[in-house]
Parts: C-alpha cells; sequence; structure tokens
C-alpha cells in the first residue's frame, strides 16, 4: 500500500470536515496519515472482529475505557457506524487497514471491501489524536505536530489490561513531551475529553511503565524530548492491535497506526 500524500491537499483537508476526509479517502485522493486533519472533529480507532468474538470485545472496552473508550458499535454485517458518522462505509473510508489472522499480521491494506463478511462487527474507539487542536487552542505545545508527517510515539507498555474472554495483553501509550510549566494545564485540559483517551496514565520516567528506551518506538516516529520536558503518557487505541496478536482470532482488523476514522462528532462537544 503506498501512502498518497501532498502539501496542498493536506492543507485543504486539514480545514475540511470529517465527510470531506471520508470522501477523499473513499476516493482514493488521499492515502496519507489523519494527523491535524479535520480540524475540530473527533478521529476513532477502529477494531473489527467477528460477532462471535464481539461481546467480549465490548467488554474488553468497558473494562479499559482508557486505552479502548468506545464511541459506536455497527450493527452486525453493517459497515456504516450510523451514530457518529452517518454515511460511512468503514471498509473504505480509512486510509490504512491491519490484517490479522490467528495473531498474525498478514497484511496492510486501503481497502477491505474483499474481506467483508454479513457477521463482522466494527468498534470506533476515540483517539487522543482529536485534543491536539484542543491543546493548541489552549496555547499548549503539542510537540509532533511540529515534526514532518506529525506522527506521535506509540510503545507497548508494562501495564496490563483487563482481560475479557481471549482479549487480553498490555496497553499501548503515546508519548508527548511536554514542557514542565505545561504539564499540569495538559492534564487539566485532557481530563475533560475522556471519550478519547482522557488524562494521562502515566507522567514521568518511562522506565516506570516498562519503556526502557523512548527512541525505540513500537509504531510511528520516535519523539524529539527538549531538556525542559516531561514525558507524559495516554491511552492509546492501537491496544486492540496488541490484544489482536494475543487473541488469534481467525480474522480481526484494525486500523493501521496514524490512518484513523474521522467522525462527524465535534470535539468540542465530548469536553465533560
Amino acid at each position: 500500500m503506498l501512502d498518497i500524500e501532498t502539501d496542498d491537499m493536506r492543507r485543504r483537508l486539514e480545514h475540511g470536515t470529517a465527510a470531506d476526509v471520508r470522501l477523499a479517502i473513499r476516493d482514493g485522493r488521499w492515502r496519507g496519515t489523519t494527523h491535524a486533519l479535520a480540524r475540530g472533529y473527533a478521529q476513532a480507532n477502529l477494531a473489527i472482529v467477528p460477532a462471535g468474538a464481539a461481546l467480549d470485545f465490548m467488554r474488553f472496552c468497558l473494562r479499559n475505557p482508557k486505552p479502548c473508550p468506545l464511541l459506536d458499535v455497527t450493527d452486525t454485517g453493517d459497515p456504516e457506524f450510523r451514530q457518529i458518522a452517518p454515511g460511512s462505509d468503514v471498509r473504505r473510508d480509512l486510509s490504512g487497514y491491519c490484517v490479522y489472522r490467528d495473531g498474525v499480521l498478514v497484511d496492510e491494506t486501503d481497502d477491505i471491501s474483499a474481506l467483508w463478511r454479513d457477521d463482522l462487527v466494527a468498534f470506533a474507539m476515540g483517539c487522543s489524536l482529536s485534543f491536539d487542536a484542543v491543546l493548541q487552542d489552549n496555547g499548549l505545545r503539542v510537540a509532533h505536530l511540529a515534526q514532518p508527517g506529525g506522527r506521535i510515539a506509540v510503545y507497548t507498555s508494562g501495564i496490563d489490561c483487563v482481560p475479557a474472554g481471549p482479549f487480553r495483553g498490555p496497553m499501548v501509550v503515546s508519548l508527548r513531551p511536554i514542557p514542565q510549566d505545561e504539564v499540569d494545564r495538559v492534564v487539566e485540559v485532557t481530563r475533560r475529553y475522556p471519550s478519547v483517551h482522557g488524562g494521562p496514565v502515566h507522567i514521568g520516567d518511562p522506565a516506570a511503565i516498562g519503556i526502557h528506551d523512548t527512541q525505540a518506538v513500537d509504531w510511528g516516529k520516535p519523539p524529539v524530548i527538549g531538556a525542559n520536558d516531561v514525558p507524559v503518557f495516554w491511552g492509546c487505541g492501537v491496544t486492540p492491535q496488541a490484544v489482536a496478536m494475543a487473541a488469534k482470532l481467525p480474522l480481526m482488523i484494525t486500523h493501521k497506526t496514524g490512518h484513523m476514522l474521522l467522525t462527524d462528532l465535534k470535539v468540542k462537544a465530548l469536553d465533560q
């Protein structure tokens, strides 16, 4: 799968609606990441499982709301997220998917139409990329958006998720380097948005949660951590990719890291 991304298209989609982004992806006009696109709209992580595993996966999400805050669940066999993205097509509206079979990543693609079945159920879970614009609007730094490509650093942590059925494993976390004098404000702002991961799960020494080298990312790009920055970690919706390998389902499909579903939900409306 080839990422298609141009500066001109990115600028247009940054100021477009979520529906604009979904259509650009569906039409093949955008194959890049969704960082900073459709500013003000909530982005969502994706997991698709067979109906026989759907109840256990829902239990997993409800027991682990930090990495997997549920926004919507499709009806069995229905590819549309009717509550959060009317008119969406989960088979074609993400610019990147990961396909797991028996716990092994077997493919990355930009269209899962050929894999769709009448027994599949799709889950949308809030993504912390959604509150990046809120942080910026509050005058707070979002370091990864200043880097080429805007990719955030993502790691498998040593924090265990609460298991449900076959779904178990470590929490995946994202890292934002935060200037020391902004940490309290960042925590205050992000806590108001539990639907998109909410407040941090850890602040400070990465080794305390099993991350011994912040440059050795599992997904995304290594962070640039300044002398006065504090590593701050949030639960991440890549967690289902980690549990997919442990669950060893015959088929499980997730988003590709950084290639999210754009929803019609306005981030500010999620403020609690």
